[in-house]
């Protein structure tokens, strides 16, 4: 994803690691983890004290290590492997995939709104 893109999704340059859980959908535990497993791409800024600080475009890195190891279903070192080799056509799926979700959630939103014009 381009900065430019990067920037009107996030307001912020850092995120606190409670804040990038929501965004991603995995519990911070499984942050810590990946941040040990994918440490080329994942990581995060640290302060004077121990508090993790993600960037945006860290964050769309675990965005596409989730969709690779949760929805996809690969094994960690398949999933590096794919991050090292093709990240572009990973980030251009990902990205598809979130655009037909707010699709979806705008339709839903839509039927719910004409049901109760019945």
């Amino acid at each position: 994803m381009k900065k430019s893109e990067l920037s009107n999704e996030y307001s912020k340059p850092y995120y606190r690691i409670r804040d990038v859980s929501d965004f991603v959908g995995v519990p911070m535990s499984t942050l810590r983890y990946w941040e040990k497993e994918f440490p080329d791409s994942v990581k995060p800024v640290r302060n004077g004290g121990l508090t993790r600080y993600y960037t945006p475009e860290t964050i769309e890195t675990l965005k596409l290590i989730k969709y690779l190891v949760h929805d996809r279903g690969m094994k960690i070192e398949a999933a590096r492997e794919e991050l090292r080799g093709n990240s572009s056509n990973v980030s251009r799926r990902v990205r598809i995939l979130d655009t037909l979700e707010e699709v979806r959630r705008d339709l839903l939103l839509l039927k719910s709104a004409l049901d109760r014009r019945k």
